[in-house]
């Protein structure tokens, strides 16, 4: 199996960095709570790092989904966003992977989120064990460091690293996450990738929504690629949505973040309205309901966020004291998931007609 090796401290940013990827955790979790993700915590997960074993994703319970046949010639691997937080009893640095607040959780998130792909692709979704941001609050930047880089991501380096080796069969895969799983994905994507080159070209290309990626990041990564427009391929697809007017900072906003336009594909300033937009999919209550033409976009090209300008902060404010009023964290899917579900196909069918005129 792969091995990840130490990530280096990038200089004077690293702090500011973590600093705000806590926050956001913190500001999930927090949601988490208020929205109901409930149940007993699995106590077998340990107290300290060096007790956790591996996780066995040859066992079909250690998957959120797990296709029985591959359907499509397009695989999609995603990996959802915080959904545990330590309770006040609880000693244990991670959530156990049968951990039931987690379980219940991560099934909400893919069906808000990972159902964009479902159309496009096989979708596969390891469960994965998650860190207390209590605990990450109480480490150095580079204890951080090192908390993030181990469980949760050497879970999703062992889920992926089974997937490509037992489950893909050389299929062209999509990567998809949000918030933390984002996070994650972009661990693997400047380790695992650049180590093995023959597995990243056959990346059609990386959602990595809900967190920011940087100007600096891609420096350090040579490898990896920001999209430039709606079909391109092996890149990496990333914005964090705002409304006009924001209260507080934006936890997950890094400084030198990149964003595209989640409507047009584009880079540029020009705005989208929202009756370009394929349509929205917001829950309402215990159910989701479609809005077409609901949001537009625009990029802040200074901040590195898109705009929407079209919903109601007051009916769109993340329950937290992190997320002020007017940052859309929850909802980066949401509101343009059928025009991620589009963009999914556009661009795997251009990997396919490309793989084809070889």
């Amino acid at each position: 199996m792969y091995k990840m090796k130490r990530k280096k401290a990038c200089g004077n940013n690293l702090p500011m960095a973590w600093k705000a990827f806590i926050l956001a955790l913190v500001a999930v979790m927090v949601f988490c709570g208020a929205t109901g993700c409930d149940g007993n915590a699995a106590d077998q997960s340990g107290g300290t790092r060096e007790e956790y074993g591996l996780v066995d994703y040859s066992k079909e319970e250690n998957w959120l989904s797990l296709p029985q046949k591959a359907a499509e010639p397009i695989d999609v691997f995603y990996l959802y966003p915080t959904s545990w937080v330590r309770e006040e009893d609880e000693k244990a640095d991670f959530c156990a992977i049968d951990d039931k607040r987690m379980l219940a959780g991560a099934k909400a998130h893919f069906a808000s989120e990972a159902t964009a792909f479902e159309t496009v692709g096989n979708i596969y979704a390891p469960y994965y064990r998650q860190m207390d941001a209590r605990l990450a609050l109480s480490l150095s930047p580079l204890e951080r460091d090192s908390l993030l880089e181990g469980i949760p991501a050497k879970d999703a380096l062992a889920a992926f690293d089974y997937y490509i080796e037992n489950l893909n069969d050389g299929r062209p895969f999509i990567l998809a996450g949000d918030s933390q799983g984002s996070n994650v994905l972009m661990l693997i994507l400047s380790g695992y990738m650049k180590e093995n080159p023959h597995v990243y070209e056959n990346m059609v290309a990386a959602y990595i929504i809900g967190y920011s990626v940087t100007e600096d990041y891609l420096a350090e990564n040579s490898h990896v690629h920001f999209a430039e427009e709606r079909s391109d391929t092996g890149v990496v697809i990333s914005f964090n949505t705002e409304g006009p007017q924001i209260e507080g900072a934006n936890p997950v906003l890094l400084a030198g973040a990149l964003a595209i336009n989640p409507i047009s594909w584009e880079r540029g300033q020009a705005i989208a309205s929202e009756a370009q937009s394929l349509g929205s999919r917001v829950k309402e209550g215990d159910s989701y309901s479609d809005k077409r033409h609901f949001a537009d976009a625009k990029i802040d090209t200074l901040r590195g966020t898109v705009i929407c300008s079209t919903v109601n902060p007051d009916d769109f404010k993340v329950p937290s004291l992190i997320f002020g009023k007017g940052i859309y964290h929850t909802w980066d899917y949401g509101l343009y998931y059928y025009d991620i579900r589009q963009n999914a196909a556009d661009r795997a069918n251009s990997f396919l007609e490309m793989i084809e005129g070889k």
